[in-house]
């Protein structure tokens, strides 16, 4: 059993499928290349399922900056619609997570362009960020177009030299790296992501593909850098008090994914026990 292993566990999508398009240790090969990494660290996240933020993508953006941050390096978060959740969800002060407004492609270049003036990241990295099709349309795991929902992170991620992607289904910025592989499994988007990655991180949930990295962070360098299970627990409950919803149902309850709270820890417990076992 491996990390990876653990991360696509109980695939409903068919995202699975993919691996193969990967090296068998994609996951730990990410963790080895952000540890390679030098400077600020930019980690994008924010999914918009009407009618709020889904409880996917920050929760493992909070643990994955908090794993970074105790290695020694600088973290921002980037986001949009949901940039006073975030806030509040990694206890920052109000320049650690940065806004990025909703905007028209040039606005929206000089934005990312400013940020990278300012920030000078050595590496980005996004975590259930939906991402452009080849067209510069958002569309949601039904197709669905959320553009006027979406700001274009895409170009904030594309100005990084050094970049990790981490998605499970197909839409995300980083699945741009398969992107001719993507439309061939019928379960997932037939117009995918077209935004790449240097190194791409696919599991069943993209929370578990960041609790992945964080896990090879914590072999790599020989530090304990995953959460509790009773802090991850404590930080989905957060997010949802805070009016997060579920990514499949849209509802305001305590699910990520489909998942119960049970599932997800257990996901957790078992990279933990692979940790501990190395």
């Amino acid at each position: 059993m491996t990390i990876e292993d653990i991360i696509l566990s109980n695939d409903t999508r068919g995202v699975s499928r993919l691996r193969r398009k990967l090296p068998p240790d994609y996951c730990r090969q990410a963790a080895r290349f952000v540890l390679d990494s030098r400077g600020p660290v930019l980690i994008l996240t924010g999914f918009y399922v009407a009618p709020g933020y889904e409880t996917d993508g920050p929760i493992g953006a909070a643990v994955l900056g908090r794993a970074l941050e105790q290695s020694g390096y600088t973290v921002r978060y980037v986001t949009d619609g949901s940039t006073q959740m975030m806030r509040k969800l990694v206890r920052g002060r109000k320049k650690k997570v940065i806004d990025f407004p909703v905007a028209d492609f040039k606005t929206s270049q000089k934005n990312a362009e400013k940020i990278l003036a300012d920030v000078k990241p050595g590496l980005a990295i996004a975590i259930e960020r939906c991402a452009m099709t080849w067209n510069g349309h958002y569309l949601n795991m039904w197709g669905k177009d959320i553009s006027d929902h979406t700001a274009k992170l895409d170009y904030l991620f594309m100005g990084v030299e050094r970049t990790v992607g981490v998605g499970d289904g197909g839409n995300e910025i980083g699945m741009g790296l398969l992107y001719d592989a993507i439309p061939q499994i019928s379960t997932l988007p037939q117009d995918p992501a077209s935004t790449s990655a240097s190194h791409l991180v696919i599991a069943s949930v993209s929370n578990w593909g960041a609790y992945g990295l964080v896990g090879y962070l914590s072999i790599l360098t020989g530090k304990s850098l995953l959460p509790s299970i009773e802090e991850e627990v404590d930080m989905v409950k957060k997010w949802v008090d805070m009016g997060g919803v579920d990514g499949v149902s849209g509802e305001q309850i305590y699910m990520v994914d489909g998942f119960t709270l049970e599932q997800n820890s257990d996901i957790l417990a078992r990279i933990h026990r692979e940790v501990a076992s190395l």
